[in-house]
């Protein structure tokens, strides 16, 4: 494990700026049906509304996502990032200074926030929103019984999975250097770690899970996955199991990630993406500076699990198969 070069050390706390959540993700999809049969099959709430469907969790009122219809195959349509209210026009001129032109909203996007294009022509919002990072890290389940008591009920009895919040989005970026100096300098993500020129992960400034948002290398930008934070890893392999019984069979897991520490499964959606499962993802408080390293590749990707299928490094929104 090595530093990073070039690495610039955060600014103090006074002058710190930079959005404290991933608001939502937004896909595009030829059949909003399908977005809602896989996504509430995975334990999701997820409610039509207007010309989209709102992607939330059970017994909380954030829209964590959204799918609309229309295109011909399945792209990242935008991400949206919360701040707070008086950070809103410090973000807004620091953009600007960067050199970022600043756009009009898709329709029936318009909000609070402004709009523009990254490095890449991925569409991003910013927009003022109550803060639904945590502010600690999760509480995760650890159940076990004494002698005498069988642990397992059958599967008949087993309670269903509900995911607890949306943890982090994956893209897809053809160049992680640019990606992440992209970040650092309009919104005010910090680089957690990275694995040389080949993923990243960065977290936010007012106290976040390991990473809300990850890079990883491709040919161009696109969606790899949305990552659902669970209470234990019961509730990973169950939610993988009905997953399985309900026909999304292919993806990858039960596994434990090394950067971020969480426990994973993931299931392919119907576009090749992918949706995951997770436990235990490392927490970094607004108090604390993580000290962001640069990884072996080979020695960082995954602690133990199956190994990769091929499918889950391909991207589809940059045409390859």
């Amino acid at each position: 494990m090595t530093a990073i070069r070039g690495y610039v050390a955060p600014t103090a706390e006074s002058d710190a700026l930079g959005v404290h959540s991933l608001d939502q993700f937004v896909l595009a999809v030829p059949d909003a049906s399908v977005a809602q049969d896989f996504y509430g099959n995975f334990g999701l709430d997820v409610q039509a509304k207007g010309h989209r469907l709102e992607i939330k969790t059970f017994g909380h009122e954030h829209r964590w996502g959204s799918v609309v219809e229309g295109a011909k195959s399945k792209a990242l349509h935008h991400l949206s990032f919360g701040c707070y209210a008086d950070d809103l026009p410090r973000l807004k001129a620091r953009i600007e200074e960067a050199g970022v032109k600043l756009i009009d909203p898709p329709p029936g996007f318009e909000s609070n926030g402004f709009w523009f294009r990254n490095h890449e022509g991925v569409l991003m919002e910013i927009k003022v929103a109550p803060k639904v990072s945590p502010d600690q890290k999760a509480d995760s389940q650890w159940i076990t019984v004494g002698p005498g008591v069988a642990a397992a009920t059958t599967r008949e009895k087993a309670p269903p999975v509900r995911p607890r919040r949306l943890s982090h989005v994956l893209i897809f970026t053809a160049d992680i250097d640019a990606s992440i100096k992209f970040y650092e300098r309009t919104i005010g993500l910090r680089l957690s770690d990275r694995a040389s020129d080949i993923v990243a992960f960065m977290h936010g400034i007012h106290g976040s899970d390991h990473h809300l948002l990850a890079l990883v290398k491709s040919s161009g930008p696109g969606f790899h996955h949305c990552s659902w934070d669970t209470a234990s890893i019961q509730d990973i392999g169950l939610g993988a199991m009905r997953m399985h019984d309900k026909g999304w069979q292919k993806g990858w897991g039960l596994g434990r990630h090394v950067l971020g520490s969480n426990y994973f499964h993931y299931v392919m959606d119907p576009w090749g993406s992918f949706s995951e499962y997770s436990c235990d993802i490392d927490y970094i408080p607004k108090e604390e500076r993580w000290p962001a390293a640069d990884h072996k590749p080979e020695d960082s990707f995954y602690l133990w699990g199956p190994e990769v299928p091929r499918e889950f490094t391909v991207n589809r929104e940059a045409g390859e198969s």
